[in-house]
């Protein structure tokens, strides 16, 4: 089970004392279980351990934040649309359409091949849905935000001074899609401690993007 004393975001840790199952509401609980079988044997990227601590560092978040138990376990889900078999029927089916709806609102299209028009729509789709799903959004951001300094001081570790440009390339498109999501959940809920706590996030975050690639003339 997730862990973390509820309370307010910026007090929240990274190893915090964990949380008693019986502390959990059932559908908190519900949402824990299916999320840990659907995301079982996914690596985090550069095979920095199981996928499933991202969703459950999101789940804490919300949890800290003080946000329903609703909002919590769409935090818990919020990728198994994305990364899983899951249809969004059997979403609704097991969880209701509320947390359904969450999940669907903070998944992007994967048909969309560009990634920062694919960005730029998940964006516009959060910014659309508001409310919860931009706590959902922001959270999943300050969990993402963290993980930048491992995954780039591993590259740094297989490749040494000659890290890919593509891998270079990837990094700046990743920041550049950060900085643009804060700047949209400033325009939701500017004075939120998730949207607080991911500017204080990035403010820190000891990575800073190379210049991208210039584009080729003609």
């Amino acid at each position: 089970m997730f862990s973390g004393p509820a309370g307010h975001v910026g007090a929240q840790s990274r190893t915090s004392t964990p949380t008693q199952p019986a502390q959990l509401s059932s559908l908190v609980r519900a949402a824990t279980k299916f999320a840990a079988r659907s995301h079982a044997n996914q690596q985090r990227g550069n095979e920095r351990g199981p996928f499933i601590e991202h969703p459950l560092e999101v789940g804490r978040l919300l949890r800290d934040a003080g946000c329903s138990d609703v909002v919590v376990a769409a935090g818990l889900l919020h990728d198994v649309l994305e990364n899983t078999h899951t249809s969004p029927g059997e979403l609704t089916a097991r969880f209701g359409p509320e947390v359904a709806g969450l999940v669907q609102a903070v998944s992007e299209d994967a048909s969309v091949t560009n990634y920062r028009r694919r960005k730029h729509l998940l964006r516009e789709q959060v910014l659309e849905a508001g409310g919860h799903a931009a706590l959902i959004f922001a959270a999943d951001k300050i969990s993402k935000v963290r993980e930048l300094p491992d995954r780039v001081a591993h590259e740094r570790t297989r490749y040494g001074s000659a890290v890919p440009a593509h891998l270079q390339h990837d990094l700046h498109l990743r920041l550049e899609h950060y900085h643009a999501s804060l700047r949209m959940l400033r325009a939701v809920a500017p004075a939120h401690p998730l949207v607080t706590r991911l500017a204080e996030e990035l403010h820190r975050c000891p990575i800073t993007a190379p210049a991208p690639p210039p584009r080729r003339r003609g």
